[in-house]
């Protein structure tokens, strides 16, 4: 759920930014940083992360995403641990969660406030720079706080530069919402609903514990796989 208009406007209201080239200096701030906040703070902008999120989460309209009972029974029929890693802040996580119906399908939430705990004590805004996928420095902050082996994690993202991080570090990856594959992702869902038809491999040879085994594409070597890290 992607509203531009809304990042548009507080380039507009909060920074001073022309309405004219509000809108191209947020996608260039987006492609440079991560985000218009990241972006913002890089250039000495000093933005409050929860008034932030607050202007350009808290008018979306949640109520336009509904729940998706095939979704939450594919996720509750995967016995690994499943992991929410976005760069959103944990507020607008859970409200798209609940409103998906699926806030109970996982074990843990990786988010905004998880990569930058400092970030409201910093007194410049270059103090603490911000941290979001696809940075490295991100990705390893996800791993640790999820105590999770990448060799034995599944993740999952429809961003192809989140996915070429996460293989950089060793994640198995697969990238969901296209159909060409990538050199960057071991598998590609056009869906995510697609998830068994593509990696039927999840829900086979599990053991007690939880582990299954999953193959890599062509003929490298199987395998464990035993949490499954789901990124947004």
């Amino acid at each position: 759920m992607i509203f531009p208009s809304l990042y548009v406007e507080f380039l507009v209201e909060k920074c001073g930014f022309p309405e004219n080239k509000a809108p191209s200096h947020r996608v260039e701030l987006f492609k440079s940083y991560g985000s218009s906040l990241a972006g913002l703070r890089a250039l000495g902008y000093d933005i409050d992360a929860d008034d932030y999120h607050s202007f350009v989460h808290g008018r979306l309209p949640y109520d336009l995403i509904k729940p998706d009972s095939q979704l939450r029974n594919l996720l509750r029929s995967i016995t690994q641990r499943k992991i929410i890693f976005t760069n959103s802040d944990r507020n607008h996580a859970i409200m798209a969660l609940k409103q998906l119906g699926i806030e109970d399908c996982f074990d843990q939430i990786i988010c905004f406030e998880t990569m930058n705990p400092n970030l409201s004590k910093s007194t410049s805004p270059d103090e603490f720079p911000v941290l979001l996928k696809p940075s490295v420095d991100a990705m390893k902050v996800a791993l640790r706080v999820a105590d999770v082996d990448p060799r034995r994690t599944l993740f999952l993202d429809d961003n192809v530069r989140n996915v070429a991080a996460g293989k950089a570090l060793g994640l198995r990856t697969a990238l969901v919402g296209k159909t060409a594959r990538s050199k960057e992702a071991d598998y590609v869902l056009e869906h995510i609903h697609n998830l068994a038809q593509v990696i039927p491999e999840i829900w086979v040879g599990g053991t007690e514990s939880g582990d299954q085994r999953i193959s890599r594409p062509g003929s490298e070597m199987d395998a464990i796989l035993s949490p499954t890290t789901v990124g947004a």
